[in-house]
């Protein structure tokens, strides 16, 4: 694992969360496609993980120095709105009391939500994002982006 690390340590902060943006996807499609609720669960916890890992550190390693520039106040609060809300579903989807349906429907629009916050991330915000950072900046945050992220998962993964 150590190896991977040090690939991603040489990926600047876009680099790193694009990276990450495609584990999401593909825990979305598979969350998508499987019919098996036991399955889905799984699939599931894996993809939670993985949220509540890339928005801890990109909360703080992209949004926090964004914020700290004029411009960049307003796409960091919306981005951070966003977060807020796949916590809340989240939030929902562990509630042990809900039904099927309502698990069902709420694990469809986190599904939803994860798409559009990473086409609209991608498209927009690190645009503005890449022109209020410097690289040099870019680079040592996707070097911290990514410690934080595996850091989070290993002792969250062991729980």
């Amino acid at each position: 694992m150590s190896q991977d690390n040090n690939i991603q340590l040489d990926k600047d902060i876009f680099a790193a969360l694009i990276d990450k943006h495609e584990v999401q996807r593909d825990l979305c499609d598979k969350l998508e496609k499987e019919t098996d609720n036991d399955k889905r669960n799984t699939i599931y916890q894996e993809l939670k993980l993985e949220l509540q890992a890339h928005a801890a550190a990109e909360e703080r390693h992209l949004y926090i120095p964004v914020m700290q520039h004029d411009d960049g106040l307003d796409l960091s609060r919306h981005a951070i709105t966003e977060h807020h809300e796949m916590d809340e579903m989240m939030e929902t989807l562990g509630d042990g009391r809900i039904s099927q349906e309502t698990w069902d429907n709420t694990c469809a629009d986190l599904i939803h939500k994860v798409r559009h916050h990473l086409k609209e991330e991608e498209n927009e915000f690190f645009k503005q994002a890449r022109k209020i950072l410097d690289d040099d900046l870019q680079q040592r945050l996707g070097a911290l982006y990514q410690v934080e992220h595996d850091e989070f998962m290993q002792k969250h993964e062991a729980e």
